[in-house]
């Protein structure tokens, strides 16, 4: 794992920027998604007003975040072309970066510092939006759970910008 971290730090950093596109919050368990424009990411929560940030501080999967262009490829697969963000059910959509770079990395958006913990896998549920299959579509495109390790205002429009960690610095 350790090589595989070293690695992703080594390249990261020399990633295009890549852009916020959608912010979306589950007020409750199973709730719809509410699509917004701004909101607060709050240190070891999540998103103000998503249900994940009432739930214990400090999980890895306090904010989840997946590309424009792996939401293409799960449309693709799952022969669904209008397929929307708020069906996926992850809080935010960035574009223009290889999402999967990020993962063991920290990034800013706004004035929030996030990390990527772990890849987000999708649930049975998927077959829900996406029909038989959904789960296959999304295998390698479900995107990162990130925790918030700093507070801070996140906005459609902001840029997603890679940290150097302390352990790049030795």
């Amino acid at each position: 794992m350790k090589a595989q971290q070293h690695l992703f730090a080594r390249y990261a950093q020399q990633l295009p920027p890549a852009t916020l596109c959608w912010i979306g919050l589950r007020p409750q368990h199973r709730a719809a998604m509410v699509s917004v424009d701004s909101c607060q990411a709050i240190k070891d929560l999540g998103l103000a007003g998503d249900h994940r940030s009432t739930k214990t501080p400090g999980s890895g999967r306090q904010v989840t975040i997946i590309s424009q262009e792996f939401i293409q490829q799960i449309a693709l697969h799952s022969n669904k072309p209008d397929l929307q963000p708020e069906q996926l059910r992850r809080n935010l959509v960035v574009s223009g970066i290889n999402l999967n770079a990020l993962r063991h990395q920290q990034f800013s958006l706004g004035s929030a510092i996030f990390e990527a913990t772990a890849l987000c896998h999708p649930c049975s549920r998927m077959e829900q939006p996406l029909g038989k299959g959904g789960v296959a579509a999304m295998l390698g495109y479900g995107g990162l759970c990130c925790k918030v390790l700093k507070s801070g205002e996140i906005k459609l429009g902001d840029q997603l910008k890679v940290l150097a960690t302390q352990a790049e610095l030795f």
